[in-house]
This record gives C-alpha cells, structure tokens and sequence, in this order.
C-alpha cells in the first residue's frame, strides 16, 4: 500500500504489527572506497550541500573512509570495494544497491555519472554469486528514478517505507521500490523546495525513533505524522544542525547511532541526553573532505540484511 495521506499513513501503520523475526538493523555493511576523489560536476546540478568551488584533498578523503571502514566494525562486519574514478560519487552506494533479506536491488539514477556505478559487476557478483541473492535490477528501468535509501528510509521492523520525493524520486521510483523491497507500507511525501535525498532530513534509529527536520518536508504535516507513528520519540534538529548533516545518520545496532564528527559537534547536550534516554550513544567519524561531495556518514553506508 502507498499512502499520500499523514492521516491515512497513521491509521494504516497503526494497524501494522511488526514482522515476526525482522531485524531493525543490518547484519553487515559495505561502503565503496573513494579513488582520486573529486567533485562531480552532474550531481551538483540537484545537490545544495555541494560546492564546487570547494577543493578536495583525494588522500585525505580515502583515510577518513578508511577510519569509517574501521569505525563502523565496532557493530558490525564491514567490507570494502574498490573505488573507480570514473564515478566519483561511488563513494555513496547505498543510493545505487540495496538490499532485503536475500536479494540485491539495483537503483536507477537520475545522472548519467551515477547509472554508470550499476553496471559493477564485482558487486553483483558479491550478492548473487556468494551471498545467493536474487537480483532486483531497476537501473534499467526506463520512465522512473528510485535513487534506493537516499530516497527511501526504512523501518525494517515493521517493512515500513518513507519515500521523499523529488528529481532523485518519482511517484513511479516508489512504486517500483515498494516491490523490490517488499514493504507493506509506503508513506509518499514531497521533500522541500532543493532537498534532494530523504536520508538528509530524516533517520530512523532502529525502528524505534526518528531524527527529523522539519525544514526538509513540503508539508510539515508528513514530518509530524511520522514522528507521530514513532510515539514522538524523535530528535527535531534546526536547519543548521540538518547543513552539519546531523540527519545523515544510521544505526547499525540497537545501541549506537553512527554520524560525522561535524554532525555530532552540531547536537545540543539535551539532544545527546534525549538520544542516550532512547538507548543510542553516538559514535562520530571525521568525514569533512567526503561530505565536500554532499553526503555524510548515512550516503557512505551500504546495509547488508
């Protein structure tokens, strides 16, 4: 079901139990190493947290992932793939492969530079050919865009999509995604004038609260109703906080929220206080040359479930 309504998404998700034996968060991660890091020019077009006057430091970029790479393992294995500097923006995967328990779903991108990092082979092999998982392949798909979980947060728990969308998702994007991840429910919500990815103005913290911004949503009603599902249970960070890209964050156990070190500096002490009473300490990486691309901690994550 695909709901465009707050009233009728609240009524539909309280309805919904939680899917027995459903993890809330990942078994593993991947990310995609940046290689002769760069700025990519397309992307910018529709990304207001680029800057293209900016200039990037290729070497320090790959040691920050690296510590990411290292960080992260802290909850759960990590593995990492070569990066490729004909597509500079690889360095965010999760926007092109997704996954659900066994299978692998292939996103179609907006930008010509991004459908280019659906044709890796290496990737799907990994999946399909070591890991068994049937392939979902949209990036062939002409007529939609369904950029995976830039666009879509999930609650895994519950197989529960929030679909924000904007040129980097259509109405036929979601609809596509609802399938291949198989939700049972889908709230559609049209993101702000110049937001380009839902996972900047919105992260679930293991399905069982929220940091939002209410500032990313067209309708600040969206935002309330899904803060509203989540019992109020949620962190609403200023707009400031949300450039810091303290809403690019992401659970990757029950007990830690992991995001930048610019990200986490922009939380108020009474934010930290909230997120420690929800059962979450924050686990921050230094990630300043990456997020000079417009993505933060979130973007760089692939989910293994």
């Amino acid at each position: 079901m695909i709901t465009t309504s707050p009233t009728e998404f609240l009524e539909a998700f309280a309805a919904l139990a939680p899917l027995p034996g459903a993890a809330a968060t990942a078994r593993a991660a991947y990310l995609v190493a940046p290689a002769e890091f760069a700025l990519a020019a397309e992307s910018a077009r529709d990304n207001r947290y680029m800057d293209m006057s900016l200039a990037v430091d290729p070497l320090k970029a790959l040691a920050q992932h690296g510590a990411l790479a290292q960080a992260l393992r802290a909850d759960v294995p990590v593995i990492t793939f070569p990066g490729d500097p004909a597509t500079p923006d690889a360095v965010f995967p999760n926007n092109v492969f997704g996954t659900a328990p066994g299978r692998l779903v292939i996103g179609r991108m907006r930008h010509p530079v991004r459908q280019r990092e659906a044709e890796r082979a290496d990737i799907r092999a990994f999946f399909g050919d070591v890991l068994g998982y049937d392939e979902i392949d949209l990036s062939g798909c002409d007529g939609l865009v369904a950029e995976l979980t830039g666009s879509l947060i999930i609650d895994r728990a519950r197989g529960v999509g929030y679909c924000g969308l904007s040129e980097r998702c259509d109405m036929a994007g979601a609809q596509a995604m609802l399938k291949a991840f198989e939700l049972r429910l889908m709230f559609c919500f049209e993101l702000a004038e110049g937001e380009y990815h839902t996972n900047v103005v919105l992260t679930l913290l293991a399905s069982r609260a929220a940091i939002i911004a209410a500032d990313g949503f067209r309708d600040p009603a969206a935002a309330q109703a899904i803060v509203g599902a989540y019992g109020s249970r949620a962190i609403w960070i200023s707009p400031a906080q949300k450039q810091a890209f303290a809403g690019n964050a992401i659970t990757l156990s029950d007990q830690r929220v992991w995001m930048s070190a610019c990200a986490a500096a922009s939380l108020t002490d009474a934010q930290v206080a909230t997120l420690a009473d929800y059962g979450f300490a924050v686990g921050a990486v230094e990630l300043d040359e990456i997020e000079k691309a417009g993505g933060s901690l979130r973007c760089c994550v692939g989910e293994i479930y």
